[in-house]
């Protein structure tokens, strides 16, 4: 498996990757976005930092890629879109680089409040400008931190050492966690306008880009410090320029910007008041070793193990959870394959349902391997990372429920699908024996045990005598083997069969089959 490490991680991470046995490790480190495309087109995965693009079109010429991993937080240089697409997972390293950035924010932080770098420049010239840099005191300030993930939690413990009150905001805060962080949590607007310092530690999307703008600045105090060591663009550079020469901002730190490199004639580079320091949140050597060893072992334990952590575009599945949901992992998927066969029709709505022991579990992979085995046969190229995204395009609806109601097993799986106003077909399923063997316990609405593998025979027929024998005479003479059978009767005089093979009828058996006065329906399905 030919793995492309197309940025600079720490020698031991690649050392890492070169002991697996049956890894190809190609470094390219350097390469253009051509020698990238040319590369990754037998790549099972790929690992970047933030210098090389993994877009659509690297996608598109990687048949084999699996898995992309970024040796840091943000993924802005890789299309999520195009990975999801293409079923590529993308995981990142979110916990290698906390304390690296935050203590770079609090380096900045510091900065603005006492314009050490400012008097270290005018001390080289020459000068002994003493009362020439005035500065103020972080104890008693107010500090708003808008996002407080790993990173901005790790700045509040140090802002609040040096005697800050802190605040934040972030929407997926809650109060019991603000409440044990001892921050006030507040709304975007009154952390602008209670804050003496502002920082930012959000991923940069559509809702946060220029989160922090024209609007924004109008609502902070006269005098206010500013400090960006997350993502470009969060902050507004003409808005913050703006405010700036205003005055609006005594001060502010970026160590990152809406397009990098800065250039060269950019107005920051030639103001007093602001700190810059060219997208260095990561770079301390523990920070660049810790993520480019933890990229490596992610990678290794996706490709070899399935075990997915820090996906940005999936839920991560730890080993343990993994271990003990594989069962249902492999039911759900041969039920929905069956259910989607059976259906024979444009499915609009697919119900899952959810009984005994499995309710306490993490369903989420569960689900999505119902979505890739409904999908495997309709749809090229579908795994559990792109099987939702493919579900909204084909217009098909899953509602997911964890029922407590009794039911006859520890376990059952139950899937219906519906399209042209009415109920399709059903199947649910269970695990039977310390073997914990999938087995489908009832279809459409019927109790009867049939084993989810290998080719099935499905037939509704008039409950009359002669049709399992009927049956097996046309097998015998077609010379396809019946491994094992299962019947149920309906009511109103009818039957339902499922027969196992060793291999598929013809399709001149089929159609004997379906000739018979009392066969209503038959079916061939392969799991």
């Amino acid at each position: 498996m030919k793995i492309l490490v197309a940025d600079r991680i720490s020698p031991i991470g690649v050392a890492y990757l070169k002991e697996q046995e049956g890894f190809d490790v190609v470094e390219a480190y350097g390469s253009s976005p051509e020698k990238i495309l040319e590369l990754a087109s037998d790549a099972v995965a790929i690992i970047v930092r933030s210098e090389t693009k993994v877009t659509p079109e690297v996608f598109a010429a990687a048949p084999a890629l699996k898995a992309v991993g970024r040796a840091g937080v943000g993924v802005d240089n890789i299309d999520l879109d195009a990975a999801t697409e293409h079923g590529v997972v993308v995981m990142n390293t979110p916990g290698g680089n906390t304390i690296a950035t935050a203590e770079l924010t609090f380096s900045h932080m510091i900065c603005g409040a006492r314009p050490i770098s400012q008097a270290s420049a005018s001390m080289r010239a020459g000068k002994w400008g003493r009362k020439d840099y005035p500065g103020t005191e972080l104890r008693a300030k107010t500090l708003a931190i808008l996002g407080l993930g790993r990173i901005g939690q790790e700045v509040a413990v140090r802002a609040q050492a040096f005697g800050m009150t802190v605040i934040a905001y972030d929407p997926y805060l809650t109060d019991a966690r603000a409440k044990n962080l001892k921050v006030e949590k507040v709304e975007l607007s009154e952390a602008f306008e209670k804050a003496d310092y502002i920082t930012v530690h959000m991923p940069i999307t559509d809702q946060t880009r220029h989160m922090v703008d024209e609007s924004a600045f109008a609502k902070m105090k006269d005098g206010v410090r500013i400090f960006n060591v997350a993502r470009g663009g969060i902050i507004k550079e003409s808005a913050l320029l703006e405010a700036l020469q205003s005055g609006k901002v005594a001060a502010a730190g970026l160590d990152v910007f809406e397009v990098e490199p800065l250039a060269v004639d950019h107005p920051f580079r030639t103001m007093e008041n602001v700190v810059l320091t060219p997208h260095l949140g990561a770079s301390t050597k523990e920070a660049q070793e810790s993520v480019g060893i933890e990229i490596a072992e992610l990678i290794t334990a996706t490709l070899k193990t399935g075990v997915i952590s820090n996906a940005v575009n999936m839920p991560s599945v730890d080993a343990r959870t993994l271990e003990q949901i594989r069962p249902y992992i492999t039911l759900g998927g041969r039920l929905a394959s069956f259910v989607q066969q059976l259906a024979h029709h444009s499915v609009e709505e697919l119900k899952v349902t959810y009984y005994g022991k499995i309710i306490d579990l993490d369903a989420v992979p569960i689900t999505r391997a119902i979505q890739r085995g409904f999908l495997s046969l309709i749809s090229n190229s579908v795994n559990d990372v792109n099987a939702p995204a493919k579900f909204k395009e084909m217009g098909v609806a899953i509602t997911v429920t964890k029922s407590s109601d009794e039911c006859d097993y520890n376990e059952l799986i139950a899937i219906e699908a519906y399209g042209e106003n009415r109920l399709l077909a059903s199947v649910s399923g269970t695990l039977l024996g310390k073997g914990e063997a999938p087995r489908i316990v009832q279809i459409d609405g019927r109790d009867l045990e049939v084993n989810p593998a290998n080719t099935l025979l499905c037939m509704q027929n008039e409950d009359v005598p002669g049709i399992v024998g009927f049956l097996g005479t046309v097998m015998g003479e077609e010379g396809v083997n019946i491994a094992n059978m299962s019947l149920a009767r309906e009511g109103e005089g009818t039957a339902v069969s499922v027969f196992e093979l060793d291999s598929d009828p013809t399709e001149a058996a089929l159609e004997r089959i379906k000739s018979h006065a009392a066969v209503r329906k038959v079916r061939t399905v392969h799991l």
